[in-house]
């Protein structure tokens, strides 16, 4: 044993105040502190389940600075509970740093499972839910936002998306410029009085919110294109996207660097040779020591 304390990743309601666990009450209560994205939106939550727990903020404006503090905590025997304004904490939120760098610490990390916005919105949307992506915030940068956006033309699951609320015609805009007529859900509000879903067209939803007031957080499900719609069309699997995003998608499926340089090769029509030249020299990708053309 190494003495360190434990790290919980307490999820807390996404609006209902209602939707908390036993157990996040419980653990709340036991540990010796909780660190908080917002401190003012939290206290809410721990005056209603009368949680006397000392708490710190923990946000990413001061990520660097107090997940060092966090940190030495743990490592010092504390035990603490992070949670987010809403939902479960390291989803599209800072806490995924912290996490990620107590795992490596050697720090025990263990969830406390509850509210998320992801799977009601899912639901809610009516689209299916067999296979699904979710993308979180997209980039507040346009031009990384506008390829992840064409990256989304020819997704065949549903798409799961976080947006603000001075960000979302933007993003529906963008959205018309690629694929008008997809069916698309935004839901508001989840589990608060004021919640709202509303389905169309991505072009009567550009109509929609072009004049209507945008407040709250939402969440934005896009249904997947139709395979056979992808066929008809004379999709490709490579459409869109550059030599590299490919060869690293075949990766990603377990293909060794070969096989999946091959692949791309027949489905390109070029040669392995050309293949490995564009992508080892002009993408400055590495490889394995002792490489050269006559291995592939």
């Amino acid at each position: 044993m190494n003495g360190f304390g434990t790290l919980y990743l307490v999820s807390t309601p996404i609006g209902n105040m209602e939707d908390i666990t036993l157990r996040a009450i419980r653990v709340m209560k036991e540990v010796d502190m909780i660190a908080a994205e917002d401190t003012r939106q939290t206290v809410k939550l721990l005056n209603r389940y009368d949680i006397k727990t000392h708490m710190t903020s923990y946000h990413e404006h001061n990520a660097r600075t107090k997940g060092e503090f966090i940190v030495n905590a743990l490592k010092e025997g504390k035990n603490i509970a992070l949670v987010s304004d809403a939902g479960t904490p390291g989803i599209s939120d800072p806490g995924e740093d912290i996490a990620i760098r107590a795992i490596k610490e050697g720090i025990t990390v263990t969830p406390v499972p509850g509210a998320s916005a992801v799977l009601p919105a899912l639901l809610l949307s009516g689209f299916t839910t067999d296979r699904f992506v979710f993308e979180g915030f997209l980039s507040k940068k346009k031009s990384d936002k506008k390829k992840a956006i064409e990256a989304l033309t020819n997704e065949i699951r549903t798409v799961v998306i976080y947006e603000s609320p001075h960000k979302l015609f933007e993003t529906l805009q963008m959205f018309a410029e690629k694929f008008p007529e997809r069916n698309i859900s935004v839901i508001r509000e989840m589990t608060k009085k004021f919640e709202q879903i509303w389905s169309g067209t991505v072009k009567e939803a550009v109509a929609k919110y072009s004049v209507e007031s945008r407040r709250g957080e939402y969440v934005i499900v896009l249904e997947g294109v139709d395979e056979k719609e992808l066929k008809n069309r004379g999709f490709r699997e490579w459409d869109g996207i550059t030599y590299e995003e490919q060869y690293r998608s075949y990766l990603k499926q377990g293909l060794e660097k070969k096989e999946a340089m091959r692949k791309i090769a027949e489905s390109r029509g070029v040669s392995k040779r050309e293949i490995y030249r564009i992508i080892n020299l002009d993408k400055g990708m590495n490889f394995n020591k002792g490489s050269n053309d006559s291995d592939v």
